[in-house]
């Protein structure tokens, strides 16, 4: 039996590699010198990336299906384009609090930080606590990965209760004065998420870009400014008008 099992593993793990190769080589043909150049001017870094564009990253993403182990191997690859790719091709309920830190350390960007959170992350488990705890680490992109994260559950988790978010913000405020950039962008992008999902919330996330918005720190400031801008816009008054209550709920007739 034991026997048996070593060979369906080892079976298992020369299809995986062959699955990453055919994978790794789909996406060389797909890239361009054109994209490659153009990911400095988004501040990507383009040494370890081929030039592949984000909806045929998606698309071999459904071809190849849900495949933790495939995920996992992609991701080791350390290629830009293949760690996007295992986003999408991740199982979010087998990602474990462990992978969650191992391939956070390994951001080195905010597109791959951003995609990782938005399309995996805020699906798994454990997202909550990685919220709280990236929060306090000093890690520019670890930090964002907090924010983007909690961004990406504010604009995912529809049935998800006020006080979760509410909670949170405590956690904005007091990272809004990192003058970083990718951190405050991703601390604006959670506090605007926030105050979008309803009335209630939206009201508490204005109260708190008010504060910030008359912070001694310029960071503070300008995640205060930039998040009144939306939060206060007709954009988001009739929208809120239509559904006070937010995700998950209709307006009462």
């Amino acid at each position: 039996m034991r026997a048996a099992a070593a060979t369906t593993a080892s079976s298992r793990g020369r299809e995986t590699r062959a699955q990453v190769l055919a994978a790794v080589h789909t996406l060389k043909r797909l890239g361009s010198k054109a994209a490659r150049e153009g990911m400095a001017r988004y501040a990507i870094p383009s040494d370890r990336a081929f030039g592949v564009s984000m909806p045929n990253i998606q698309r071999l993403g459904r071809r190849l299906g849900r495949d933790h182990e495939l995920a996992a191997a992609l991701w080791d690859t350390g290629w830009y384009e293949a760690r996007m790719l295992a986003a999408y091709v991740d199982e979010p309920p087998r990602v474990t609090l462990a992978q969650m830190d191992r391939w956070c350390r390994d951001f080195d960007n905010w597109a791959t930080c951003d995609t990782l959170c938005y399309a995996l992350f805020d699906r798994t488990p454990h997202a909550w606590r990685k919220v709280d705890l990236w929060s306090r680490r000093r890690g520019e992109f670890v930090r964002r990965a907090a924010f983007a994260l909690l961004a990406s559950l504010a604009l995912h988790d529809k049935q998800a209760a006020d006080e979760p978010f509410a909670q949170r913000l405590a956690l904005i405020e007091s990272a809004a004065d990192d003058g970083r950039n990718f951190v405050k962008k991703g601390v604006s992008w959670a506090l605007r998420a926030i105050g979008r999902r309803n009335a209630a919330l939206n009201a508490a996330a204005v109260a708190v870009a008010r504060r910030l918005a008359a912070a001694p720190q310029a960071a503070a400031r300008w995640v205060g400014k930039d998040a009144l801008r939306e939060l206060t816009s007709p954009a988001v008054a009739r929208r809120l008008a239509k559904n006070p209550r937010g995700p998950g709920t209709r307006s009462p007739r």
